[in-house]
């Protein structure tokens, strides 16, 4: 659950609380609940498709630095992290020299949530794919169906 969420449930449920306290009308309170959790939804579905329209509009862009500097911000971070944990700390130990460049807490961050993005989409990706195979093997399987009761008449 992302930040932006916690904080519209933070603020989401007091107001429902008060339409409960406010309304005595219980059809009446749950339709207004009904209604403000919709637009929230709405607001938030909203919010996510721009996000999508700025990351399709940056993956179609005409510049090569415009479709991967997402992917090569995400390279260097590794680079650091890899560099810190990895290759300093064997220099330190083998030659007694061993560079360590400061990582921000915010780009550690920033790492975390795409790699995160990425496992989320390549998992999307999978079931989507399998879901669209399990849809053809059923279809095929309904033709098959089909065509030996054709054969049967």
């Amino acid at each position: 659950m992302s930040i932006v969420d916690k904080a519209i449930g933070a603020v989401v449920s007091p107001i429902l609380g008060i339409v409960d306290k406010a309304v005595t009308d219980k059809d009446e309170a749950a339709r207004l609940k009904a209604d403000i959790t919709k637009l929230l939804i709405t607001e938030r579905s909203s919010t996510l498709d721009a996000r999508m329209q700025v990351l399709l509009s940056e993956a179609n862009g005409e510049s090569w630095l415009q479709r991967n500097w997402r992917p090569i911000l995400m390279l260097v971070i590794v680079a650091i992290v890899a560099n810190n944990y990895l290759v300093a700390p064997y220099l330190g130990a083998m030659f007694g020299v061993g560079l360590t460049l400061p990582l921000p807490q915010s780009l550690w961050d920033l790492m975390t949530l795409g790699v995160g993005g990425y496992i989320a989409g390549q998992t999307a990706e999978r079931g989507i794919a399998t879901w669209q195979q399990g849809q053809v093997a059923k279809e095929q399987a309904k033709a098959g169906r089909l065509a030996g009761e054709i054969d049967a008449r």
